[in-house]
């Protein structure tokens, strides 16, 4: 084999890698990602702390200065540096370009000064946000760094009633062991048992088969939740405890209609009195579990499961309000027949439909009004996807980091000065030209197109006719010395 068809491709397997390419990064990136968001104001939207721009303290002493940037910022303008990436925060607005980053200006904005796109720097930024430990890299009560590579299990994040300021977490991601004041178990704790057990495993079904590669690393990859850990199906959301603690008028709704059992936070000064209420907890946790497994197959049921779940919880109060048709008892607010709050430090997991239980009486409405969260679902904003079709190429709409090679380098050319890019379609004609006469031998014959080939070839363009001649002898000379070596 020549030393030039080494290492080659033919063009067809070129265009199709590049495309592959081009596939892999919309699957990564699937926004547009040419507009920053700092002008829509606050929103919930996903955000990413730059450690390059923003590096965390190196000590407890050392002062920091927390900021996050948008999806567009964090590629466009970040995209080189070292992010974190926090998901979803409420009511935020981007920091790029303000003085929260001072290292690097906004290169999407409008900048007033120069009425020009870009090298946006120095505006204010917006009093707003509020921030936490995210913002250095660092998650939970166990303030620990997140390494997708050697993180095991889930993490959670809380629905944040509460900011930093306020006492909560600030919609921090939790461990299910940081939640429950458990110790966390650390890689080397499990493997060995891990491996001992990856010969057989038994699917979802129950049937017994060998556990291929791809199965075991992703048993290894999801730790098993604690005990008295809700399992992941039977709730949406959840609240911290610090959160709980911070607004403690939400502990009625524990155990109530749309909300799991406490889960209780182990103290260490507690440790004894905790294990004693570490089963009824797991228990509560089933029970809700349980109940909610039912409610899903058998849908008429639901109102005698948590009619019966009253009477336990209530007493006497709750037959007294079972006849629907006293108008008294309808009028009454529903916190005045709610159970006393349970004691201690607990999450609370909330179900799907846990709006539609809260008492929103005059009296209660105003501890909801702050938490919008509490009271109708939140939608995050998305950037527009990053597929344009043919026509918003053409028409020069296709963003900067929109659809394929081709249609941006159509958006682009539709966007120069008319004279200079009818000269560049005939520069590019004519040697599109010249190529395709080039390769049609190739693309007949479906021999690779080798490097020496395209040397040889600018070389002809050149007039270099004594290049392209040695060039030729010196490849044939080198298959030569190769089939002599064999």
């Amino acid at each position: 084999m020549s030393q030039n068809t080494e290492a080659s491709q033919t063009a067809q397997e070129f265009i199709a890698s590049q495309l592959q390419l081009e596939a892999d990064a919309r699957e990564a990136l699937p926004y547009q990602f040419d507009t920053c968001t700092k002008p829509l104001g606050p929103l919930r939207q996903a955000i990413f702390a730059c450690l390059t721009c923003n590096p965390p303290p190196t000590s407890d002493n050392k002062s920091h200065t927390p900021a996050a940037v948008c999806y567009s910022c964090s590629i466009s303008c970040h995209g080189e540096h070292e992010l974190v990436e926090l998901f979803t925060k409420r009511n935020f607005v981007c920091d790029c370009g303000t003085t929260r980053i001072p290292s690097s200006p906004c290169t999407l904005r409008l900048n007033e000064s120069t009425s020009q796109k870009g090298d946006v720097t120095g505006e204010t930024p917006a009093e707003t946000n509020k921030y936490n430990h995210n913002f250095a890299g660092r998650f939970c009560a166990c303030d620990d760094q997140y390494d997708p590579e050697k993180e095991k299990g889930t993490m959670f994040q809380c629905l944040g009633l509460g900011t930093v300021e306020d006492g909560g977490c600030g919609e921090d991601w939790w461990h299910p062991e940081c939640l429950m004041g458990l110790p966390r178990p650390q890689p080397t704790e499990t493997t060995p048992k891990e491996d001992k057990e990856e010969t057989k495993q038994p699917n979802i079904e129950g049937q017994e088969e060998t556990a291929q590669p791809s199965d075991i690393q992703e048993e290894v990859d999801e730790a098993p939740l604690p005990p008295g850990f809700p399992a992941e199906d039977d709730f949406d959301h959840l609240i911290c405890y610090k959160c709980v603690n911070s607004f403690p008028w939400i502990k009625q709704y524990a155990s109530q209609q749309g909300f799991l059992g406490p889960v209780h936070h182990k103290q260490p000064s507690e440790s004894n009195e905790v294990k004693s209420e570490e089963k009824p907890t797991q228990d509560a946790s089933l029970s809700s579990s349980e109940t909610n497994k039912k409610r899903s197959a058998e849908d008429g049921s639901e109102e005698s499961a948590s009619k019966k779940t009253k009477v336990e919880t209530e007493g006497v109060v709750a037959e007294t309000t079972t006849p629907s048709t006293t108008t008294p008892a309808e009028d009454t607010p529903l916190h005045t027949k709610l159970p006393s709050a349970p004691t201690g430090t607990f999450s609370l997991f909330l179900k799907e439909d846990f709006r539609n239980h809260f008492c929103r009486c005059p009296s209660c409405f105003p501890n909801l009004k702050p938490h919008a969260q509490l009271l109708e679902e939140e939608e995050a904003y998305e950037p527009p996807v990053s597929e344009s079709d043919d026509e918003e190429a053409q028409n020069g709409r296709g963003s900067v980091g929109s659809g394929s090679t081709y249609e941006r380098g159509e958006a682009l050319l539709s966007n120069m000065d008319r004279v200079k890019a009818i000269e560049g379609v005939m520069v590019y004609n004519h040697l599109r030209d010249k190529v395709k006469t080039f390769l049609q031998p190739f693309a007949e014959s479906g021999r690779p197109v080798g490097a020496e080939d395209i040397k040889a070839y600018f070389e002809k363009l050149r007039g270099d006719e004594e290049g392209i001649r040695l060039a030729g002898a010196g490849a044939g000379a080198a298959d030569e010395s190769q089939e002599g070596s064999q």
